[in-house]
């Protein structure tokens, strides 16, 4: 298992938080996550043998929210 941390940006809520959560635990491979609208920040518990890091940032792009970059 590997855990990794993105910089959220597009959240305005508490329910925006939840709905990347949805999102993020549907995805096979994906044990955990949780994501704060108040540090704009999610952390995903996941199995890199079954789902690689660009595939997290697809699915939270694709539920509406970015990934930031520095």
């Amino acid at each position: 298992m590997e855990t990794i941390t993105f910089d959220l940006g597009g959240m305005s809520c508490d329910g925006c938080a939840s709905s990347v959560i949805k999102v993020l635990v549907a995805l096979h491979g994906v044990t955990n996550a949780t994501v704060s609208h108040a540090q704009s920040k999610a952390e995903i518990h996941y199995n890199p043998a079954q789902i690689k890091p660009e595939q997290l940032r697809a699915a939270i792009e694709a539920a509406g929210y970015f990934v930031q970059t520095d």
